[in-house]
């Protein structure tokens, strides 16, 4: 049970950042799945009911800022869903880690898509749609791949994983 526990968040991030590069969409039944692995975990795990509200409170806080973030334009709906669903699973004491590094990453990968994105695309990749759509200048930056290796470099020293492996 631990070890199923344990690689479900990172099965699921990696469908996450696979997910936003070839379709730049983030499922809300994605979204929505990681967090129900979260409760489910919670609830099965015995997670201390603090704990349990700690971590939510954290998810519903980047849900907000999230959500003003798309409001801005920044990023996309599913950005700030998947972000909300992370900082449930990580949790306070994990988010300052977990946002410099996103946010690093992110500032880099998307400067290295709008760089590419000068050049013309060379003909041997316009045979792959995801190719092209992520080349295209209308199009956005696929920030959860960003949010996915975030999460999935503090996962590991966060509480929730600390938790599982005590089980």
């Amino acid at each position: 049970m631990s070890f199923i526990a344990l690689i479900i968040f990172p099965i699921l991030l990696a469908y996450a950042a696979m997910s936003d590069l070839l379709t730049m969409r983030l499922p809300n039944k994605l979204t929505g799945s990681i967090f129900i692995c979260f409760l489910a975990l919670a609830v099965a795990g015995q997670m201390p009911v603090s704990m349990i509200g700690m971590n939510l409170s954290c998810g519903l806080a980047m849900l907000v800022v999230g959500f003003g973030m798309y409001a801005r334009g920044w990023i996309g709906g599913g950005d700030a869903k998947l972000l909300a669903a992370i900082a449930a699973w990580l949790g306070w004491s994990a988010l300052l880690d977990f946002v410099l590094l996103t946010a690093m990453l992110g500032g880099a990968m998307s400067l290295i898509i709008l760089q590419w994105r000068r050049w013309p695309l060379p003909t041997f990749m316009m045979g792959a749609p995801w190719l092209v759509r992520l080349h295209d200048p209308k199009e956005g930056v696929p920030y959860g791949i960003a949010l996915a290796f975030g999460a999935l470099h503090v996962y590991p020293h966060s509480p929730v994983a600390l938790l599982i492996l005590q089980m």
